[in-house]
């Protein structure tokens, strides 16, 4: 099977929910530990895809503020393996050209996360290439919550006139200011659902949900998603023109 997709009208952000580790585990009879291994092989696979896609973002959700509630054991594998992923594979993506940015709430993380989090950015900060934005410890209705509380202190202290504020100026105090609304979010794994994830950013994005388990997400499930997003009619709230 050729695993690149058609290459006209190609996405240009793509956001990533990467559910079913647990489930692909479990289905043979593994550790959850082993569902979460087998899916940083494939946000390998997915990385290497989407610079081969031409795709120019790339949002993945890797630990939402909600998965705090997950079980003490599992929480602390979750970040060893977030740990291990920077060491060893952001010199590779570095090399690659990829631009690491990590969007969510820093305040009361771990000091050592949060260095390796900004060592990341700063090596990479001037790369041209793929945008990589990791969503860590990350919420949508948080980060809206702070958005608005930063606007609000600047209508207090005067410097903003609340007649002035428009969905421009909340998206732009957004963890995810400069950066465009993806195109495509695609979430595996057989749910259907946002599950807090950039809700404001996903106002007009096309969605693709696949039955496949992160663990199995390949470049031809990565084709298909996208070949599935390029047969959409997306009209962002108008109607299609007509023709002659």
């Amino acid at each position: 099977m050729n695993s690149q997709p058609p290459s006209v009208h190609s996405p240009r952000h793509v956001a990533l929910i990467m559910d079913g580790n647990g489930r692909w585990a479990a289905s043979r009879g593994l550790p959850r530990s082993a569902g979460h291994k087998q899916g940083v092989e494939a946000l390998r696979r997915a990385v290497r895809s989407a610079g081969e896609f031409g795709i120019e973002y790339l949002t993945i959700y890797s630990f939402s503020s909600e998965n705090w509630s997950r079980p003490a054991e599992e929480v602390s594998f979750l970040l060893d393996l977030l740990r291990r992923f920077i060491r060893q594979d952001v010199a590779e993506l570095h090399q690659a050209g990829v631009k690491i940015a990590v969007i969510g709430d820093r305040e009361g993380l771990e000091p050592s996360i949060v260095a390796l989090l900004e060592d990341a950015e700063r090596l990479t900060r001037d790369n041209t290439k793929l945008k990589l934005i990791v969503a860590f410890n990350y919420g949508s209705r948080r980060e809206i919550a702070r958005a608005v509380r930063a606007i609000a202190e600047k209508a207090r202290d005067g410097r903003i006139d609340p007649a002035d504020i428009t969905p421009s100026v909340l998206a732009n105090h957004l963890d995810t200011a400069g950066i465009p609304d993806p195109d495509l979010l695609i979430r595996t794994g057989g749910e259907q659902r946002l599950s807090n994830y950039l809700l404001w950013q996903c106002a007009y994005t096309e969605f693709v949900f696949v039955d496949e388990f992160w663990p199995d997400f390949s470049a031809e499930v990565f084709a298909r998603a996208i070949a599935e997003f390029q047969s959409r009619d997306r009209r962002f709230g108008g109607i299609k023109a007509q023709s002659a």
